[in-house]
């Protein structure tokens, strides 16, 4: 199905038609790399992309990104680079991060017959060699000398024919050639780029999955796969040319680049940031829309709590207070408008009481507004249009309080199989705890998980997609893509929800993860979860118990909230976070009150859900550790090997 027969065959919104409809227009297009050549004549002079933390800072605009691609791609040509076969061109790795000269890698291998395959330059070597010789790849492209350098011992094994360093090193080689990216740009420069046609049907690039379990798969996705996302991705946002977004997320990450694909066909300026400097670089750089992973909103949300923890008691007490109220207002404005989760539309008799408790709480919500919340804000630079948030579930809490302070957030959600957006939040129907609804030309079904059978709206089961997104395949896997595609090219997401009666999508949690009690209960931990971390004590929390009487839970504490409620119980801890005792009974029993609380708190509240043995550990879930992917989700199986005399020890 094309993407003007999809646009017929499901029914868009008549916001979404009119967002379309301001677009420029790039439906004709057959391939990626025919986008900034476009882009450069409609936004010529407009800053593209912006790398201030580059060692050498860097800006390019729409004219000159466009230029750049062109003669990166001529220089690889120049170098040897010959498509290949039609449909499977021939794979380039690229293995390398944020960076102006990422994106001129990335388009130029598209643009000069190739297909690249994506992964960081940080990740494990051994990882980066099976890549390597799984996908086939007889170029390379690599951030510096130092990632070459630790490939370099396998390299000769592999029909690696030439490597690009996107840094301005030489390497000093006998048997490979290797050369730079200005000696690239430099043979590629005043000389004419074979032109290669893309069809939609050809492959772009392969994207291995993290493979928390056994070996990485490549999921190959075409250029129709890409350019679903560009031409669609507009009936969410209809970002204006020079509007600024922050750039944060792995670029290579199917989430990040999808996104930025779409906002820079649309005249974006985008500015790369770090952990390390987004929070200055939002003040500085104001942006007008962010993208990001709950983990970052969390970390904006806690910097705002610790600033309000210093203040005064008085104070604190005050914007507690505000904020109550305002989101009890905010809880009545979604009955009025009908953004609630339920199975049903609320009666004429709730909203008509929904609309007398708006009203009376609007004069203590305008306060807050008044004293607070524009406060904050501007601290988030003041021109924030949309926050978007996927690559994993949005704690309720998070989405309340952002709403309650006036930024919206518009949660998408997919895979990287689906390129990777399946639905996503409106700001004219953003539906609170919510994935969405289906973006333009895509189906979403709940299935019975073992039958397979479709299950009625509201009822919870196996979520299948359908679309121009879903990938073509694993790369010579066909055993694993018949797993995850039928017949009829219904994709299985491995998630489960359930849709509302608008046809929004509701996340439960992964088939996979799910626990299973010894009284037969079925617990999907991630709700349970996002609702222990509303507790300023708890930074990190995994819970288990699978074949246990309760579910447990490992904690990676808040260290510095934890000393701050010492203190005012006059305590004394140890000077290092491993070195506290963390058994203590007093510190136990704030985390086991924590827990409590929160959970039972938690709308759909069991019996079961309630958390029994807890350990509390030092070492933090993170990337560099193993414990994480790079949209910040924690790696369940890693975690649970890394734990498994404790977890063990919790359940004796």
């Amino acid at each position: 199905m094309n993407l003007s027969s999809a646009y017929n065959a499901y029914q868009l919104s008549d916001e979404e038609r009119t967002n379309l409809s301001r677009l420029a227009d790039y439906t004709s297009v057959q391939s990626m790399p025919e986008i900034w050549p476009l882009a450069a004549t409609r936004f010529s002079d407009t800053i593209a992309l912006s790398d201030p933390h580059a060692k050498i800072p860097l800006k390019l605009t729409y004219a000159e990104l466009a230029q750049k691609i062109k003669e990166f791609a001529t220089g690889l040509q120049q170098l040897g680079l010959e498509p290949g076969e039609d449909l499977i061109p021939t794979r380039v790795a690229l293995f390398a991060d944020n960076s102006c000269r990422w994106m001129i890698a990335d388009q130029g291998i598209m643009a000069a017959g190739g297909a690249n395959v994506v992964r960081s330059s940080q990740a494990d070597t051994q990882e980066l060699l099976y890549i390597l010789e799984n996908s086939g790849s007889t170029g390379l492209v690599v951030e510096d000398l130092a990632t070459l350098k630790k490939l370099r011992h396998k390299l000769d094994e592999l029909p690696i024919k030439w490597v690009v360093l996107l840094a301005d090193e030489m390497a000093q080689e006998e048997t490979l050639t290797v050369k730079n990216f200005s000696q690239i740009m430099a043979a590629g420069a005043g000389k004419s780029l074979k032109f290669f046609k893309h069809t939609k049907d050809t492959l772009a690039t392969l994207l291995y999955t993290s493979g928390t379990t056994g070996q990485p798969k490549g999921v190959m996705l075409t250029h129709g796969n890409l350019l679903h996302q560009v031409t669609t991705l507009g009936s969410i946002i209809t970002p204006k040319a020079g509007e600024c977004v922050l750039s944060i997320l792995p670029t290579w990450h199917s989430y990040e680049r999808s996104a930025e694909y779409f906002l820079l066909s649309q005249g974006s300026t985008q500015i790369y940031t770090n952990l390390r400097n987004v929070k200055g670089d939002i003040k500085e750089y104001k942006p007008h829309y962010m993208i990001g992973v709950p983990r970052l909103w969390e970390s904006i949300y806690e910097g705002i709590q610790k600033q309000l923890r210093s203040q005064p008691a008085n104070k604190q007490k005050l914007v507690k207070n505000l904020l109550s109220f305002s989101q009890q207002y905010i809880q009545a404005r979604r009955v009025v408008k009908g953004l609630t989760l339920t199975t049903e539309m609320p009666s004429a008799a709730e909203k008509l009481k929904a609309t007398l408790q708006m009203a009376a709480l609007w004069p203590l919500h305008a306060l807050g507004e008044r004293l607070v919340y524009g406060k904050i804000r501007e601290a988030t630079g003041g021109r924030i249009k949309y926050v978007l948030s996927g690559g994993g579930s949005l704690a309720t809490f998070l989405d309340t309080f952002y709403e309650t302070v006036g930024i919206e957030v518009l949660v998408g959600y997919g895979l990287t199989e689906t390129s990777p957006v399946l639905t996503a939040r409106r700001y004219w129907h953003n539906l609170r705890g919510s994935a969405g609804r289906p973006i333009p030309g895509t189906e979403i079904k709940i299935v019975d998980p073992e039958t397979r059978a479709p299950l009625p709206t509201g009822q919870r089961g196996l979520v299948l997609a359908r679309g121009p997104q879903v990938m073509r395949g694993y790369y010579k896997n066909e055993k694993a893509t018949q797993k995850a595609i039928d017949a009829e090219g219904w994709f299985d997401t491995g998630d489960l929800g359930w849709l509302t009666p608008g046809n929004d999508l509701v996340l439960t949690g992964r088939a996979k993860d799910t626990i299973v009690l010894t009284n037969g209960e079925n617990i999907e931990p991630q709700p349970i979860e996002d609702a222990c971390l509303r507790s300023p004590y708890i930074d990190q929390i995994m819970l288990v118990g699978q074949d246990q009487k309760s579910l447990g839970a490992l904690i990676v504490p808040n260290v510095d909230a934890v000393r701050g409620w010492a203190a005012t119980q006059n305590m004394n801890l140890a000077e290092d976070a491993a070195e506290i005792d963390w058994e203590q009974k007093s510190l136990q029993d704030l985390f086991r009150q924590e827990l409590n609380r929160e959970v039972k708190n938690r709308p759909g509240y069991r019996a079961d859900d309630r958390i029994g043995p807890v350990r509390i550990v030092s070492l933090p879930f993170t990337i560099e550790n193993g414990m994480m992917t790079q949209t910040l989700k924690i790696k369940r199986p890693v975690v649970m090997e890394h734990y498994r005399d404790m977890i063990d020890g919790m359940f004796s």
